[in-house]
C-alpha cells in the first residue's frame, strides 16, 4: 500500500499531537517523497536534531516504504508563535 499525504497527517497527528502540521506529497502523487512543517509541544526542550528524530520515529513505518522525507520545519509553539508575529510585522512595515 502507498503511503498518502493522509497517513502521514494522521500518524504525525496522533503521536505527536500538532498544533500546525503541513504535509506536502513532492512526488507528485506517488507517495514517495514528502516534505513536512510540523509544530509541537512535544519539541519543547529539544534541539532540532531531536525533533527530526521525533518525526522519524513517529513514521517510522511509513519511512519503510518512501524515499524521501525533508523536514521543512519543527518549532515549538513558542517558536511558532515568535515567526508569526515578525511576520505580521514585517508585512506591516
Amino acid at each position: 500500500m502507498a503511503v498518502t499525504k493522509e497517513i502521514m497527517e494522521t500518524t504525525l497527528t496522533n503521536k505527536l499531537q500538532p498544533i500546525y502540521l503541513n504535509v506536502l506529497d513532492t512526488s507528485g502523487g506517488c507517495g514517495t517523497s514528502f516534505a513536512v512543517e510540523i509544530v509541537s509541544s512535544q519539541f519543547d526542550g529539544k534541539r532540532s536534531l531531536d525533533r527530526h528524530r521525533m518525526v522519524n520515529s513517529a513514521l517510522a513505518e511509513e519511512l519503510k516504504r518512501i524515499h524521501a522525507l525533508s523536514l521543512k520545519m519543527t518549532r515549538t509553539p513558542q517558536q511558532w508563535n515568535e515567526q508569526q508575529a515578525q511576520e505580521s510585522r514585517g508585512a506591516t512595515n
